[in-house]
């Protein structure tokens, strides 16, 4: 099997946009990408360019049309490698009657971790994440800020493998962006891997060793982030910002 942390060969995801299904969407169009594991590796790409979809795919949450996917070296299919995986949502659908460690415990017992291993973690990312004192209050009367470190301490709940952040500073104030970055180099430092999936282009190039960017469903650049400061016409420096509008021009009708 692969030794990659992620692996798409050739993959493609059709949505039927009728009700026969005889016309379709392809959201996805021949994605072909490897990811190392202990990389942080940063994926983006403009509104509708298939960021969530090879989320999806990756996580199992949708099947795709053709190609295979491989999670931690095995195929997506064997749901099992989902418990070494953790993931944060942009946003999250936690049930609001929960408190804070009730959620840790409820997600734990979803993960099969055992109860003394949820119980020994689940005060320490609490406190981690600044949401010590309120662990006994239920989430409805989080802010959105709050519910955000609530998400990522449950990612980190069965220290994962690998780690899928999907826009996770949303909401997020500076000293939650902080304690995010804080997160991401504790796992590169202890050889775990990384997905970005994120719109702040300063996040990405901080933080990311390389970087996907994806367009019309197509993968148009892989590599490591620096490449794209460079301009490999002029050999001139230039802001990620200018690099993607480049990309998305050319690939996006």
């Amino acid at each position: 099997m692969s030794d990659y942390a992620v692996q798409f060969e050739n993959v493609v995801k059709d949505y039927p946009t009728d009700i026969l299904g005889r016309k379709k969407l392809r959201a996805v169009n021949g994605v072909n990408l490897n990811i190392e594991p202990g990389q942080v590796f940063g994926l983006i790409g403009p509104n509708r360019a298939g960021k969530t979809t090879l989320v999806k795919i990756l996580l199992s949450l949708c099947r795709a049309t053709q190609g295979t996917t491989r999670r931690l070296g095995r195929p997506v299919s064997e749901r099992r490698t989902l418990a070494r995986v953790g993931y944060m949502h942009e946003n999250q659908a936690f049930p609001r009657y929960l408190t804070a460690a009730a959620l840790l415990e409820y997600y734990g017992a979803l993960t099969l971790l055992p109860e003394p291993e949820v119980r020994r973690r689940a005060p320490q990312l609490l406190e981690r994440v600044g949401l010590a004192d309120r662990s006994r209050e239920p989430i409805a009367r989080f802010s959105k800020g709050m519910v955000q470190r609530l998400g990522l301490a449950q990612a980190l709940l069965n220290e994962p493998e690998l780690l899928v952040l999907d826009e996770p500073a949303e909401g997020l104030d500076l000293l939650g962006r902080k304690l995010l970055r804080e997160v991401i180099a504790d796992q590169r430092r202890g050889g775990r891997t990384v997905l970005l999936v994120s719109h702040v282009l300063e996040e990405v190039a901080q933080l990311c060793d390389r970087l996907g960017v994806i367009a019309g469903g197509r993968l148009v650049f892989v590599g490591p982030t620096a490449d794209l400061l460079v301009d490999s016409k002029t050999g001139q420096g230039r802001s990620l910002e200018t690099a993607l509008e480049g990309l998305y021009q050319k690939n996006v009708s």
